[in-house]
């Protein structure tokens, strides 16, 4: 099964939004890696991920490969499950 990376941080005035996606994926067994950018660990991960603004939502494969990437913008529920629902993750 795939996953979802979501990359936020503290003063991001739209990141409870996307975080609130995350945990709504989560319940559906979905699974959901958040970073947070404050850290050095999601400093990282973004710099891998090309992440440059926040908040940013990356749907991958099951081999890690990039299907579908919101960054800077929270996308809907459902445009995240297009792709999940699409791929059978």
């Amino acid at each position: 099964m795939g996953s979802v990376k979501i990359f936020t941080k503290a003063k991001c005035p739209k990141c409870p939004e996307a975080k609130a996606i995350a945990m709504a994926l989560k319940k559906e067994g979905v699974r959901v890696l958040q970073y947070d950018l404050d850290t050095v660990e999601g400093l990282a991960e973004a710099s891998f991920y090309s992440v440059l603004s926040t908040p940013s939502l990356i749907v991958e494969d099951e081999e890690e490969k990039e299907m579908a990437s919101w960054r800077g913008r929270v996308p809907t529920l459902q445009e995240v499950k297009a792709y999940l629902v699409g791929k059978g993750l």
